[in-house]
């Protein structure tokens, strides 16, 4: 399904996944322990030009309508293309997005990192560090899925 999604646009496929995550959110997070601030993993212009949307970003707005948390799309920018993640070795994936992320408007200290899947977790260390650096204490990670790499 999210395959489906993220690779051929197919909307339909994210809406039962988002719905059970957002209901999942919702039981599983009380009110003072939700982020400030939702964070999708940017992508480069380049690359969301090529795939027509960002699926980090449509999550995010989902979760964030649902939970009354506020988007920061524009909050942070990859600073420059990088080879995609995927059919990368796992040493390749934790290198390859070294100093990629740049922050450009201030933050809150709690936030949580939106993304579709988690594998090595190299994009969301990377994206947690420049994250740290602005000033974020608090980083959680919130995706549709994990799998092993």
């Amino acid at each position: 399904m999210i395959g489906r999604y993220k690779y051929h646009g197919q909307r339909k496929f994210a809406r039962p996944l988002l719905a059970d995550f957002s209901d999942y959110l919702e039981r599983a997070l009380p009110i003072p322990e939700r982020p400030e601030l939702l964070i999708p993993v940017p992508m480069h212009w380049r690359r969301r030009w090529q795939r027509g949307f960002n699926q980090s970003q449509d999550i995010a707005e989902y979760l964030g309508g649902h939970l009354k948390i506020p988007v920061g799309s524009q909050t942070v920018r990859r600073g420059r293309q990088v080879r995609a993640q995927r059919g990368l070795n796992r040493a390749t994936r934790l290198t390859n997005l070294n100093e990629v992320f740049e922050v450009c408007r201030p933050i809150p200290a709690r936030i949580a990192i939106v993304d579709d899947v988690v594998t090595t977790g190299a994009t969301t260390r990377a994206l947690a560090g420049a994250l740290t650096d602005a000033g974020a204490r608090d980083i959680q990670i919130w995706a549709l899925a994990r799998t092993p790499g």
